[in-house]
């Protein structure tokens, strides 16, 4: 089901649904080929494998606010619990299954009730969750991830990002974004995203006072 409000910041719905097609199908071409070892890789998503973290994509796209409300109300309130049901729901009994399910939701424009921009944020999280593991290298445009990085320094809607950041000066080495003021965290848009989003691991990538401040607020929620 479309979605054709607009967003309150960060451009039309109609304008983003497109970049987050265009990221998935990104991620479904490089997963094509991987073996039952590489399905099995730790993601950067603590506990989730690989596979795992393609299942909650799928979960994501194949939702709309009716199904996600009741599956909140089956879990009475527990969104972690109502999280993984979903998750295990689109899993399948083989990797191979697993990603034919993503693979027929990548033009998906169901969500659960968050704005179109969280979900090309999640889209590009979860998939840099994936491919950093599997030394898989991707080249964002950079106009699509200064749009998340700029979503992400004002909102905790899905991860204390704003909160994580509160206090520091961030700018990006490879485009436009800038946000803050305080001790610097620079580097790649790409690696200001992740950081936000608490993988401390692209807190390597990244320059500046403000690095070890960033580094230990990883575990902030």
């Amino acid at each position: 089901m479309s979605d054709p409000a607009p967003e309150t910041r960060g451009g039309r719905a109609a304008d983003l649904w497109p970049l987050v097609h265009v990221e998935r199908a990104a991620l479904a071409d490089d997963l094509a080929e991987l073996t039952g070892e590489q399905w099995a890789t730790p993601s950067l998503c603590a506990g989730l494998s690989v596979r795992e973290v393609l299942a909650h994509l799928t979960a994501g796209a194949s939702l709309n606010g009716v199904r996600w409300l009741a599956g909140v109300i089956r879990c009475r309130f527990d969104f972690d619990k109502q999280v993984a049901m979903q998750l295990a729901a689109q899993l399948g009994a083989t990797p191979a299954e697993t990603y034919d399910r993503f693979r027929n939701v990548v033009a998906s424009t169901g969500k659960p009730p968050l704005p179109v921009l969280a979900m090309l944020g999640e889209t590009i999280v979860h998939a840099e969750d994936i491919r950093r593991p599997l030394g898989v290298r991707h080249d964002y445009p950079i106009g699509t991830v200064t749009r998340v990085a700029e979503y992400y320094q004002g909102s905790d809607l899905v991860v204390a990002a704003k909160r994580r950041i509160a206090g520091l000066r961030l700018a990006a080495t490879d485009g436009p974004f800038a946000t803050g003021s305080g001790p610097l965290v620079s580097g790649t848009t790409v690696a200001l995203v992740m950081a936000m989003t608490g993988r401390s691991v692209y807190c390597d990538e990244l320059d500046g006072d403000g690095v070890a401040i960033l580094r230990d607020r990883r575990d902030m929620r």
